[in-house]
């Protein structure tokens, strides 16, 4: 097959895997917006908050590294894929059955399980292709233009019908349940399985990859689950549920709108300068809220964080897959293991220094956002 035939299935696969996302993402983002208020309904408070926003990607994250590794070594990338979406979809209807935050909790790690599907999804994209960052935001623009409409959604049913939280994730489960239909045309490139085990495809992975897991992963323990405590903080200012959940949704279509030009960008001038970009606006975002006293401000701050994903995830992506080499999948499962362990810590401290004084909490952000910056120098892309 040569290269423009690779090219080209490369791209639709993109499309497929996108679809999916965008599926389970109508039944998930439907879930998110509301789980900081479900916290607070079952008793928690800000360090239940910060334990769910960090373990949400944390203990996760282990499968991820488990998915991409077994993927490289039995030669299999999409059954793995269709199984983390299975297990998602069937996760999110014991979500909607918590009696407690320590319960909800539980539940929603176990929803995240099924996230060991990323590594094998982002290796089927990347695989002999050299357009990744535009790939990578065709599937991660998908996945938000899906959230954007569970979110729409979601206020069409609160305000409708007047849902409870439960029954709402209960109608976000089976709307998750139709991701698995676009898998069945996937398509994915032969490849030699690596018959490795799991500590020597770690020990032999590029050292700039290291590096630069390193530093991202430093960067998502500044970048937890923010969104969690702006959706909070959005609250008490307006005293309004709806208009929270209208800033998320600015938050979501700002980071879709940017997300395939700034992947196509990151293919043209290289992927770092547009993590840089990225990293600089989460600083900005995390000093704007320690001021942030009116409406307005809140409105820009919220579309700046949009940039902040549009410029950091999928050139984060795409740089991992520029220094994986073969071992695709474990490079990738590395990435957002390290990455998802980070934010464990992150969000318990973050929590902590909510509950003494939000303000705090968002001048520690800057600073870690400053040392991400400078961390950031020191990668090397080639």
């Amino acid at each position: 097959m040569d290269g423009k035939a690779i090219d080209k299935r490369a791209k639709k696969n993109s499309w497929f895997l996108g679809t999916s996302s965008f599926l389970n993402d109508i039944g998930g983002e439907m879930i998110v917006p509301i789980l900081p208020f479900y916290i607070v309904a079952l008793g928690g408070g800000g360090i239940a908050l910060g334990l769910v926003a960090g373990l949400r990607e944390g203990l996760s994250s282990i499968f991820k590294i488990l998915g991409g590794w077994f993927s490289d070594r039995t030669g299999e990338r999409k059954t793995f894929v269709f199984l983390g979406y299975f297990f998602s979809f069937i996760a999110k209807f014991f979500i909607g059955l918590a009696a407690s935050w320590q319960q909800l909790l539980a539940f929603v790690s176990f929803e995240r399980f099924g996230k060991f599907r990323d590594a094998p999804r982002d290796a089927v994209i990347s695989y002999s292709t050299k357009i990744t960052g535009k790939n990578f935001g065709i599937v991660q623009m998908m996945d938000v233009l899906g959230g954007i409409l569970g979110m729409i959604l979601l206020l069409f049913l609160l305000n409708k019908f007047s849902l409870d939280f439960k029954n709402l994730i209960f109608i976000a489960a089976g709307i998750s349940a139709f991701s698995l239909i676009p898998l069945f045309f996937v398509k994915e490139s032969k490849f030699k399985a690596a018959r490795k085990n799991l500590a020597y495809g770690i020990k032999h992975l590029n050292p700039k990859l290291k590096y630069f897991v390193f530093v991202s992963s430093f960067f998502a323990f500044a970048n937890f689950g923010l969104y969690m405590f702006l959706l909070l903080a959005a609250q008490e200012l307006t005293k309004n549920f709806t208009a929270s959940i209208l800033l998320y949704i600015l938050f979501n279509a700002t980071y879709a709108i940017f997300l395939v030009p700034f992947g196509i960008l990151s293919d043209k001038i290289g992927r770092k300068k547009i993590i840089f970009l990225g990293y600089f606006l989460f600083m900005l975002v995390a000093i704007g809220f320690i001021y942030a006293e009116k409406l307005i401000y809140f409105i820009m701050l919220f579309a700046v964080y949009g940039l902040v994903y549009a410029t950091s995830h999928a050139s984060q992506r795409a740089l991992v897959a520029d220094l994986s080499g073969k071992m695709k999948g474990t490079a990738f499962g590395f990435f957002y293991t390290a990455t998802g362990l980070a934010g464990i810590p992150g969000g318990i401290i973050a929590g902590i220094l909510w509950n003494v004084n939000p303000k705090l909490m968002f001048f520690y952000l800057a600073v870690l956002g400053f040392v991400s910056i400078i961390l950031l120098c020191f990668v090397k892309e080639k």
